[in-house]
């Protein structure tokens, strides 16, 4: 199959597809003005499905996409800004977890979500590492602190563990990690994006967040023994983490932040 086809009986020849190519590899050409593709589109296409679902028509096809493929878009009002900002504004960094497990389909249908988060040429480089057993996250906390112990930093967290308290993974009963291959073109911006879809899409479901910044110092310093526990596939690198649970309480009021710091330029 070529990369493109086209059904010429659904086609309107309008240029929508060739309008929305994001390297202008579709042209409208030849005496009947349908789409063809540029000789250089089978190097370029990022096959990103633009084209595929921006035709209203469902007139074409890539070799990997068609429109059978795609999730319908529900026509009607999308969420207004109201709605939206309570989730943006609302969404809070948690610290303090129920014992309650998040059960696995829940979870699933979270990073279900996050496989639509955009990402440098389309290469969709995100994999995740879910930790679902709470002693687990104990125990990679377990390495943050010798870490930290080895190092000298943070001596506060140091003493609070050697009391029974985590202040560094807070006792959390589950752990997001997002890695990818060193060779992707924007690994460390493509995880960032997914791992905010992540807190998000969890927030909306009645699941708290928090990143999980000190595991993320150790293991960029290259402490070995957590890194041996995250147990990544050669070529990976961690580029995020973050624990995740339901919140033992809830929030009642969403504090002020710093002015809009923007320049406007017309």
């Amino acid at each position: 199959m070529s990369l493109i086809s086209i059904d010429q009986s659904k086609c309107k020849r309008d240029g929508i597809c060739a309008a929305e190519c994001p390297f202008h590899l579709i042209v409208l050409q030849g005496e009947k003005g349908f789409p063809e593709i540029q000789p250089e589109a089978e190097q370029l296409c990022i096959e990103c499905g633009h084209c595929v679902s921006v035709c209203p028509h469902g007139a074409l096809s890539l070799a990997s996409i068609t429109p059978d493929d795609c999730l319908d878009i529900p026509f009607g009002p999308a969420p207004d800004l109201k709605k939206a900002a309570q989730l943006l504004q609302g969404r809070r960094s948690i610290r303090s977890y129920q014992k309650d497990l998040v059960p696995h389909e829940h979870i699933k249908k979270i990073l279900e979500v996050c496989r639509w988060a955009p990402s440098a040429r389309n290469e969709q480089p995100t994999h995740w590492l879910i930790i679902e057993n709470q002693e687990e996250v104990r125990r990679l906390a377990g390495h943050v602190v010798d870490w930290l112990r080895k190092e000298n930093n943070y001596p506060g967290l140091v003493n609070a563990w050697d009391h029974g308290k985590d202040m560094v993974l807070r006792g959390a009963p589950h752990l997001a990690v997002v890695h990818a291959s060193t060779l992707s073109s924007k690994p460390q911006i493509d995880c960032t994006i997914a791992l905010t879809y992540f807190d998000l899409a969890a927030s909306s479901h009645g699941i708290g967040c928090c990143w999980a910044g000190i595991l993320m110092s150790a293991v960029s310093m290259g402490y070995q023994p957590l890194l041996d526990a995250l147990a990544l596939p050669e070529g990976h690198d961690l580029y995020g983490a973050m624990m995740f649970g339901y919140p033992r309480f809830p929030y009642f009021r969403i504090p002020p932040r710093k002015p809009l710091a923007a320049t406007w330029r017309k």
